[in-house]
C-alpha cells in the first residue's frame, strides 16, 4: 500500500495506532505527508510532528496524536482521492465535512490546504482525504 499511495498508508497508520490508543506514531517521509500533517496540526487534529532522519538519506515521521477524555480527537480519516480514481473539486463545488466540523485536505496549485483555506483564496484542487 505504501509504495501505490503514500497518503492512504499515512492514514491507515494514524488510523490504526489511534484504535490501539498509542501517543505516538511513525511514518516514512515525504513532503505531501509533512504537508498534510502540517494541515491536521493547524486545524488542532494532532498535537504536533516531528522529521527524524536516519542513515542511508532515510528520514520518518514521528507524529504525536492527540486525544480528549481519553477518546481520539480524530473520529473519521478518510481517503476521497485515490490512484485509481482521483477527484477534483472547485472552489463552488468543495465538499463540507459534517456541517463544517470536519475538514476536508486539499492539493492546490498554490499548496495542500484545508477546504476552508481553499475557499478564502478562492483556489480548488485534488481532494485528498476528509477529516472530523
Amino acid at each position: 500500500m505504501s509504495a501505490s499511495d503514500p497518503i492512504g498508508d499515512l492514514l491507515t497508520r494514524i488510523r490504526n495506532a489511534q484504535e490501539r490508543g498509542k501517543s505516538k506514531v511513525s511514518s516514512p517521509a515525504s513532503r505531501l505527508r509533512e504537508r498534510v500533517l502540517e494541515v491536521l496540526q493547524h486545524e488542532g487534529f494532532i498535537r504536533g510532528y516531528t522529521t527524524v532522519a536516519h542513515g542511508g538519506g532515510k528520514a520518518e515521521i514521528e507524529i504525536e496524536l492527540k486525544y480528549f477524555d481519553g477518546a481520539p480527537v480524530i473520529r473519521e480519516l478518510q481517503r476521497v482521492s485515490k490512484p485509481g480514481r482521483r477527484v477534483y473539486a472547485s472552489v463552488d463545488t468543495l465538499p463540507t465535512v459534517f456541517n463544517g466540523l470536519g475538514i476536508s485536505i486539499l492539493s492546490t496549485p498554490k499548496g495542500v490546504m484545508s477546504d476552508a483555506e481553499a475557499r478564502t483564496q478562492n483556489v480548488g484542487g485534488e481532494v485528498l482525504c476528509t477529516v472530523f
